[in-house]
C-alpha cells in the first residue's frame, strides 16, 4: 500500500483573525507544511498548467507524522446510570427493520457490555440473521440462545428477550409484522441461564451496537447494526407473554408495566438533533453517534402522511448504517490563524513528505470592516460536499448509465478510496444496505476536493479544480474579486452580498439552501448583477444542520436526475423539516433565478461550441458580443472536454419560469447521442421519440441575458465547461472576450 499523507481542516471558510485547525494522518516520520494560494488547478499541458503561490505564515515548517484512524458506523449511547445497574431480571424489546440480515456478522440491537470484559448482556442478530440473546459468564465465556430462524430483510419485526432470574428462564421472541407470503419467520425460543452468568456491567447502554469499546479516551460501538430501530424499551423484570403482546399491538410501555419500566425511548422527538428522548421515569436520554438517519418511517407508518411533522408517532424509527460518518474526530496537528494581510481567495495547506503531496483547501473571505472588492466569487462548497468521496465509478449500474466513448480514467485519489471505505461516501452513493446517503460531513478527508483532481468520467477537472479556471482568468485579466462560500451565504444572507456590484458563480452550484435562494433573490431585487458561469445550478433542495453545521442533508425524493430514490415517506429533511427533492418541484426552478435550468448531461468526446441566436443581435445585448463576429462559433475549444458546452447543460424554458423578457443569445448545437435529456423533462416514453442529443432539440446549452429591477441583470452561460475555455490562446478568445465584456459592463 502506498505511503499515506492526507488531512482535512475543521472549516472550509475563514476570515482574517479566525483559526483553522488542520488534522493530518501519515505514516511518514515527518512532513512539511506550507500555505499556498491556489490559482489554476489543471496540469494539462495544453493550458497554463498548475499554478500556486506560496504565502509565508507561522505554520510553515516540519511536523511529526502520525497515523489517525476513522471509525464508521452509527449507534446510540446512554451513559451508565444507577437505574441501569443491578437489574437482575429484565426485558428488552423493540421493533426492528433489518436491512443486512446476510452480512455474516453479529449486529447488536440493545446491549450493555464492554468488549474486553466478561460481564454484560445484549440482544441482537446472529451472523446469519436470526435473533439471539447473549450473556457474559464469570469464566470469560459467552452464553447464547437463538431463535435459529433468520429474519427477512426489510420487514418489520417485534422482538423481545426476557430473563427471569427467579427460575433462570429465558424467552426470546421474533414476530413478523407483515410479510409477502406465509409467516415462516415468526418464532420463539427458550433457554436456561447458567448459574455463573454475569449480567451486571458498568458499560454504557448501546442501541444498534453489540459491544462498547474503549479507545484513546473514546467509547466506540462494535458489532454495529444495519437497519431501522423503533420504540426500544427496557424493563426491570421478565414481562409475561400477554404484556409482550400488548406492546406488540402498540400499547404504551408506561401503561403496560410502568412500575418496572427502566426506559422507553421515543425516536420521533427532536429529530433535527442527536438527542434521543427517554419517556421513562429515569430520563435515560440517549445520544446518536455518527448521524444515523432520522425522520424515518416506523413500523406503524400508514402511508396517510408523508411529512413526519404531521404525524410524528408514525416516524418513530431511526435508520442505522455501518458506514455512517459524521466526524472523523482526528486530533489537530497544526492551527493557522488567518493573517490580517491575507487577501480573500482560495488557499490550501500543502503537505509534502517523501514522494507524497496533499492539498487541504480552505477559503478566505474578507474580514469584518475590511475593504470589499466590487465583485465576489461564490464558491459552491455544498456541491463539493455533496460529491465528497464519490464512488460512482465502482458501481457497475451507474457506470453503464453514464457510458460514453471517453475512456474511464480513475484519478489516484479515486483508487485511494477503494482501500479506505472508512472515509465514507458522497450523496450520490448508497450505503452497504442499499439505501442512499442523505448526510454529508466536511469533518473528514475529502480526496476529490483537491486542485489537481480529474473526474473519472470527464477525464478532466471538476468542482474545485474546474472553478480554479475562473480564478486563474480573473487573475490574468486583473480583476479584483473576493471569495465567499455557500456556507457564508447560508448563514449571513443578503448582508453578505450588499457591498458587491457583481456576483459570479462557480461552474457547478448544484446544491442550494432556502436561505441562499432567498438571499440571491433579494440581491437581484435590489439591483445586484449575477453572472452564472456554470451548469446544473440551484437544483437540489439542501439543508445545513443547525446543531452540526458541518453536515448537509439532501433527500432525492422520487423525481429528478438521481442515483437513488428516497424511501417511501422519507422525503422531508430531518435537519430542517422541509420537503426535499428538486427546487423545481417547490416552485423555484432555477430558470426563475438565472433564466436557464438543467436540460441534459453527457460525457462524450465532442463538446461543441455555441452559435449566435437571433436575440444575440438585439441592441440590449450589443455589449456582450463586442469584438465577437456574428458568425463566429463560440467556444469550440477548451480544456474541459474540448469545448465550452459540455458536461451538464442548462436551457431556457419560459414554462419553467425564464423571465419573458430574457434574451436567448446563443445555443450549443451538434451534441451527440451520449448527451441525454434529464428525467424530470420526460413525462412518458414514446417509441417514436428519442431523447439523445443527435435527435432532440432540448439537448443544448443556452446563453441567456435579462435585466432585473433597479439596474440589476443576469447573464448565464448554461454549461459546466464554459470556464475551461477561458485560457485558450493565452486568454485571447471569444469565450474570454464575452465573459470580460459582461463583467466590465456589470461592474460599471
Amino acid at each position: 500500500m502506498a505511503t499515506e499523507l492526507i488531512g482535512y481542516s475543521d472549516k472550509f471558510s475563514a476570515a482574517p483573525g479566525e483559526k483553522l485547525a488542520f488534522k493530518v494522518s501519515t505514516d511518514l516520520a515527518r512532513y512539511d507544511v506550507a500555505i499556498v494560494r491556489l490559482i489554476h488547478g489543471d496540469e494539462n499541458p495544453a493550458g497554463p498548467g498548475f499554478k500556486e503561490e506560496v504565502v509565508p505564515t507561522p505554520v510553515d515548517g516540519s511536523y511529526p507524522g502520525r497515523r489517525q484512524k476513522i471509525y464508521c458506523g452509527s449507534w446510540l449511547t446512554v451513559p451508565d446510570r444507577p437505574a441501569l445497574t443491578g437489574l437482575g431480571s429484565l426485558t428488552l424489546q423493540a421493533w426492528i427493520f433489518p436491512t443486512r440480515t446476510d452480512s455474516g456478522k453479529r449486529q447488536g440491537l440493545i446491549s450493555k457490555w464492554w468488549s474486553t470484559e466478561p460481564a454484560g448482556y445484549g440482544m441482537g442478530l446472529g451472523p446469519w440473521g436470526d435473533l439471539e440473546l447473549r450473556a457474559g459468564l464469570l469464566d470469560g465465556g459467552i452464553w447464547r440462545v437463538s431463535t435459529g430462524r433468520a429474519l427477512r430483510g426489510r420487514c418489520w419485526y417485534f422482538v423481545a428477550a426476557t430473563i427471569d432470574l427467579s427460575n433462570r428462564q429465558v424467552l426470546l421472541s421474533q414476530q413478523e409484522c407483515f410479510g409477502p407470503g406465509p409467516d415462516t419467520t415468526s418464532c420463539s425460543a427458550t433457554g436456561a441461564l447458567p448459574p455463573h452468568a454475569a449480567l451486571d456491567s458498568d458499560a454504557p447502554l448501546l442501541m444498534a451496537a453489540g459491544r462498547a469499546h474503549r479507545l484513546d479516551g473514546r467509547i466506540l460501538g462494535k458489532e454495529l447494526y444495519d437497519g431501522k430501530l423503533d420504540r426500544p424499551g427496557l424493563f426491570s423484570r421478565a414481562l409475561g407473554t400477554e404484556e409482550l403482546e400488548q406492546l406488540r399491538k402498540g400499547a404504551s410501555p408506561l401503561k403496560v408495566a410502568r412500575q418496572d419500566l427502566v426506559a422507553a425511548w421515543d425516536f420521533s422527538q427532536e429529530v433535527h438533533t442527536s438527542r434521543v428522548w427517554d419517556l421513562g421515569p429515569n430520563e435515560l436520554h440517549a445520544t446518536a453517534v455518527n448521524m444515523p438517519a432520522r425522520a424515518a418511517t416506523g413500523y406503524n407508518w400508514s402511508g396517510q402522511e408523508t411529512d413526519f411533522k404531521q404525524s410524528p408517532a408514525e416516524y418513530g424509527a431511526i435508520h442505522f448504517h455501518g458506514d455512517d460518518l459524521e466526524d472523523a474526530a482526528w486530533g489537530t496537528d497544526f492551527t493557522l490563524e488567518v493573517p490580517p494581510t491575507l487577501r480573500s481567495g482560495i488557499y490550501a495547506a500543502r503537505l509534502r513528505g517523501a514522494d507524497r503531496e496533499d492539498h487541504i483547501p480552505f477559503f478566505v473571505r474578507p474580514g469584518e470592516g475590511a475593504q470589499r472588492a466590487r465583485a465576489a466569487l461564490l464558491i459552491p462548497t455544498l456541491t463539493y460536499l455533496a460529491y465528497a468521496n464519490e464512488r460512482m465509478d465502482y458501481s457497475p449500474g451507474l457506470a453503464a448509465l453514464m457510458a460514453s466513448p471517453r475512456p474511464l480514467n480513475r484519478d489516484p485519489r479515486d483508487l485511494y478510496l477503494v482501500d479506505h471505505p472508512e472515509l465514507s461516501a458522497s450523496l450520490y452513493d448508497r450505503h452497504g444496505d442499499g439505501s442512499g446517503f442523505i448526510y454529508a460531513s466536511r469533518l473528514r478527508p475529502v480526496t476529490n476536493l483537491r486542485p489537481k483532481y480529474l473526474k473519472w468520467r470527464k477525464g478532466g477537472p471538476r468542482h474545485l479544480a474546474s472553478d480554479l479556471y475562473l480564478v486563474d482568468w480573473l487573475e490574468a485579466k486583473g480583476f479584483d474579486c473576493d471569495v465567499i462560500t455557500d456556507e457564508d451565504l447560508h448563514h449571513q444572507g443578503l448582508e453578505l452580498l450588499r457591498d458587491y456590484r457583481v456576483l459570479l458563480t462557480g461552474t457547478h452550484p448544484e446544491y442550494t439552501t432556502g436561505a441562499m435562494l432567498t438571499a440571491l433573490e433579494q440581491y437581484l431585487g435590489q439591483g445586484g448583477r449575477l453572472m452564472y458561469l456554470g451548469g446544473n445550478g440551484f437544483y437540489w433542495v439542501t439543508s445545513i444542520s443547525e446543531e452540526k453545521p458541518h453536515v448537509m442533508e439532501v433527500r432525492r425524493g422520487h423525481a429528478g436526475s438521481r442515483t437513488w430514490d428516497s424511501a417511501p415517506g422519507e422525503v422531508h429533511h430531518s435537519t430542517s423539516g422541509e420537503m426535499g427533492g428538486l427546487w423545481r418541484h417547490r416552485g423555484k426552478a432555477p430558470n426563475k433565478l438565472v433564466g436557464v435550468g438543467l436540460s441534459c448531461m453527457g460525457w462524450s468526446t465532442e463538446s461543441p461550441g455555441y452559435t449566435r441566436a437571433p436575440d444575440g443581435s438585439d441592441p440590449r445585448a450589443a455589449f456582450i458580443f463586442e469584438g465577437v463576429g456574428e458568425r463566429e462559433i463560440i467556444g469550440d475549444f477548451g480544456l474541459a472536454m474540448g469545448g465550452a458546452a459540455g458536461d451538464e447543460l442548462d436551457r431556457l424554458d419560459f414554462e419553467l419560469g425564464t423571465p419573458p423578457h430574457a434574451l436567448l443569445l446563443a445555443s450549443s448545437t451538434g451534441h451527440n447521442h451520449h448527451y441525454q435529456q434529464v428525467i424530470e423533462d420526460i413525462p412518458q416514453l414514446k417509441s417514436e421519440r428519442l431523447y439523445g442529443g443527435s435527435t432532440h432539440p432540448p439537448i443544448r446549452a443556452d446563453m441567456v441575458y435579462f435585466e432585473t429591477t433597479r439596474g440589476g441583470a443576469v447573464f448565464s452561460v448554461g454549461s459546466m465547461s464554459w470556464c475551461g475555455s477561458l485560457s485558450h490562446h493565452d486568454y485571447d478568445n471569444n469565450v474570454s472576450r464575452i465573459t470580460e465584456n459582461v463583467l466590465r459592463t456589470f461592474l460599471g
